[in-house]
């Protein structure tokens, strides 16, 4: 009987249906992942290692090698190993493999690493403890909360993401511990006395900690200290605090560097070969005044009624291959990250600048979309292929916009000059069929700050969007839909970026504020982009067009990478690719090896699970370096406002939240918030649906868009937040006057004097003086509701700090 078993058993491994597989890959093959799973399956019950390994034939010496692989299922979700040690199917107890985004007011969200389309779960304070911020676990789904949001229960920690932490340096009753820069990381840090006596920081000063212990229960995280940054105030500390604060990697491997060393600097002849030759051609570049990386080149030409528009891509897919040292620390950076006076790239220096970008007079390798267009915008043909050229010209935008206003060509060559012209008349054409088409356009006010020599901020300017930059952004847009369409004809997997439409939800919310400013969307339970782009046409001229935009925004989802095709709402396009900036986006490098692989006749070698983690993973990193971008403008803002406390400005109110207003500040381009206490003498009421903030007795209302007079009376560089106090400023009042407001007298506002404030040295410390704009009452002046403020006497008491949500 026991030989008759183990034969059985023996013929069970064998039918491993990918055991070919396993044994091209390995010399010793385990049974696969997929063949364990089915067989838990079919045993309907939870099972122990050990059986599992008897059914399978695993040997003794085999026995470690197939607990490994066990571990790595649940790693990846595909299994959970219980309290009881039982092996199960995630699939049957409903197991979701989530990365914990984590709320500074100790909540959380789980949000699931595969597209569901069923949303993210919520994690209560309970649910949080023993997890941190970026997380990856196992979570059961638990039912809807009150507000109808999905409960998730945390079951398993599959992956810890913080292992080094940036903090502030504090002994507290003879305990050294690390406060997190990260307010998300909610707990203190307890750090090891052997650590500390090695680094001797200083009280206030900015370390990072690498943690030996992870918090459990109410037990604390223990680390040691591994490096002391330095002052909080040191110049260009605010970088090196969010490169580790969002866990940057900032510094390419020695394997990454070795490799790209080997890169040579210039096009070899052999490089040429099966490339079109494009060196006489005049494509030049169109950037901004500080790039330093060109990804594109651009040359447009009449042919008869139609267009010929020709977008040449660096070939960045031909120096970096798949699976070298170099790809593999730009997929684990997966874009290039940009702050003020600094980027972070996503290719080492010598590529990124170098033989990968498209500099002038200097033979280059590229990937190009070669298009036809009618006169009406369409694209008639187009066609992909590798090619080597030579960038006629590196121009700026703020060049190209003084020729088209201008026709001036100045130093420009007559090719380059008639090419810009018929770029100029291609824009057009594209303009009017993107109106056509129903693409949403909001211009959203963008700013750029001025360095002196000192590296200090000078000012803070409106950055200047023109013509200029439309008309390379729309030749980008039809090289990246030409792409989308290439590789969904071809059949080829990659990865698309999508941007879905509002949710029900969303779209119910939506409706009911657009209803209660006398508006409606059109479209019914599924709008199309066109429908948006009516709404917006209707309300160009209405004083809430900011707010109502701002509500359109936010009806719909972000953008990500995934391998299915889902459209780009925004742009109104039924399916869209990057594909025009491989030197700085990762996904535009993926979509250059799978546009090849098809030129090719072949197949890029990527499982199809591996492009849905490509896609999970490049779309966290996007919105990792955005969040660590605005982090350092932020602070950089507010340091630059620790000089103008006291000052008076002008501002148009931008957000309405409950815990009070805020406002853009008109000259400096900064944003504050004045916290609902300082409105008035008045209980304030936050109004979701019209985004405004609502007085209950006086009915005085802030909404978005409304001018206001503030001043500034905080800036806290540890928050990066700035205070404001609001001044003298009519307000809109619904409904009648009373009795009382109608035999109100006339009153003028005091006049606000500005205070000024002494700075105290690089500490990041202000004296803040007490706010000379003390609130008396709201009157009447000259029919309009007014704020009158006088100046504080010098005995006044301090301002309570405000509570910040």
């Amino acid at each position: 009987m026991k030989t008759k078993k183990k034969t059985n058993t023996l013929n069970l491994r064998e039918k491993d249906p990918y055991l070919q597989r396993e044994r091209e890959k390995y010399d010793s093959p385990l049974p696969s992942r997929e063949w364990i799973l089915q067989l838990l399956e079919q045993a309907g019950v939870p099972q122990k290692t050990a059986a599992l390994a008897e059914q399978l034939s695993i040997s003794d010496a085999e026995l470690p090698f197939f607990e490994r692989r066990i571990k790595a299922m649940a790693r990846d979700g595909q299994v959970l190993i219980n309290r009881r040690g039982l092996v199960c199917v995630a699939d049957k107890i409903e197991l979701v493999k989530c990365r914990v985004e984590a709320h500074k007011d100790g909540f959380g969200f789980a949000v699931p690493l595969t597209h569901t389309g069923e949303g993210d779960f919520v994690l209560y304070e309970r649910q949080m403890r023993g997890v941190m911020h970026g997380d990856i676990v196992i979570v059961r789904p638990a039912g809807r909360d009150r507000r109808g949001r999905r409960e998730g229960q945390v079951l398993d920690i599959v992956e810890r993401a913080q292992t080094d932490v940036v903090g502030r340096f504090y002994v507290e009753r003879g305990v050294a511990v690390l406060e997190p820069e990260d307010r998300r990381l909610q707990q203190s840090i307890i750090l090891e006395p052997d650590s500390v006596a090695a680094h001797r920081p200083q009280k206030g000063q900015v370390v990072v900690a690498r943690i030996d212990s992870y918090p459990e229960g109410h037990r604390p995280a223990v680390a040691q200290i591994i490096e002391v940054l330095g002052d909080y105030a040191d110049s260009g500390m605010e970088i090196e605090i969010a490169l580790r604060k969002h866990r940057l990697p900032h510094r390419f491997s020695a394997a990454c560097e070795k490799a790209a060393a080997k890169i040579p600097a210039k096009v070899r002849p052999s490089d040429r070969k099966g490339r079109e030759d494009l060196r006489h051609l005049p494509l030049v570049t169109i950037d901004g005044e500080s790039s330093r990386d060109f990804d594109d080149a651009v040359f447009a030409e009449k042919i008869g009624r139609n267009y010929r528009l020709v977008v040449a891509i660096a070939d960045v897919s031909h120096y970096v291959r798949t699976g070298d040292a170099v790809d593999a620390d730009a997929l684990e950076r997966a874009t290039s990250v940009y702050f003020p006076r600094r980027v972070i790239p996503m290719l080492p220096e010598n590529l990124s600048n170098g033989i990968c970008s498209l500099n002038p007079d200097v033979e280059r390798l590229c990937m190009v979309c070669d298009m036809v267009l009618t006169y009406a915008g369409n694209v008639k043909e187009y066609r992909f292929y590798p090619a080597v050229m030579r960038s006629h010209a590196r121009l700026t935008y703020t060049q190209v916009w003084h020729w088209l206003e201008h026709k001036n060509g100045g130093t420009l060559t007559p090719e380059i000059s008639g090419s810009l012209n018929t770029l100029y008349k291609l824009f057009q054409v594209l303009q009017k069929k993107r109106r056509t088409r129903g693409a949403m356009e909001f211009e959203r006010a963008e700013t750029e700050m001025v360095f002196n020599e000192n590296g200090k901020i000078e000012r803070i300017q409106a950055a200047v969007r023109n013509d200029a930059h439309k008309l390379i952004e729309e030749c980008m847009l039809a090289a990246n839909v030409c792409a989308a369409d290439f590789l969904l004809k071809n059949k080829h997997p990659a990865l698309f970026r999508n941007h879905a439409g509002p949710t029900p939800e969303k779209l119910a919310t939506l409706r009911e504020q657009l209803g209660l400013l006398g508006l409606s969307l059109g479209g019914g339970d599924e709008p199309q982009p066109k429908h948006y782009a009516e709404l917006s046409a209707k309300i160009g001229g209405r004083p809430d067009r900011e707010m109502i935009e701002i509500m359109l925004l936010r009806s719909m989802q972000q953008a990500v990478y995934a391998p299915e095709n889902e459209g780009h709402f925004g742009l109104a396009y039924e399916h869209y690719a990057h594909f025009t900036s491989p030197i700085r986006r990762y996904p535009d490098l993926l979509v250059h090896r799978a546009i090849k692989a098809v030129l090719a006749g072949q197949q890029h070698k990527v499982a199809p699970q591996t492009w849905t983690e490509l896609g999970v993973h490049t779309s966290l990193c996007e919105r990792r370096a955005d969040d660590a971008s605005r982090d350092v403008e932020n602070w950089l803002k507010t340091y630059y406002m620790q000089d103008k406390i006291g000052e008076v400005f002008g501002g148009k109110i931008s957000g309405v939240a409950s815990f009070g207003i805020f406002v853009v500040l008109d000259e400096v381009h900064v944003e504050g918030a004045v916290h609902v206490s300082d409105l008035g003498e008045d209980y304030f009421h936050f109004r979701p649906e019209i985004m405004a903030m609502e007085g209950e007795r006086s009915g005085v209302r802030f909404g978005v868009g409304d001018r206001v007079t503030v001043q500034v009376a905080r800036a806290d560089l540890e928050t990066s937040k700035i205070d404001l106090v609001l001044c003298a400023e009519p307000k809109r009042k619904r409904g009648k006057k009373t009795a009382q407001q109608a035999d109100a007298p006339p009153a003028t506002p005091a006049e606000a004097p500005v205070k000024k404030t002494k700075r105290t040295p690089r500490t990041g410390k202000t004296e803040t003086p007490a706010p000379n704009c003390a609130v008396k009452s709201l009157k009447m002046v000259n029919g309009k509701i007014t704020r009158v403020c006088d100046e504080a006497p010098d005995n006044a008491p301090k301002r309570r700090r405000q509570r910040k949500s």
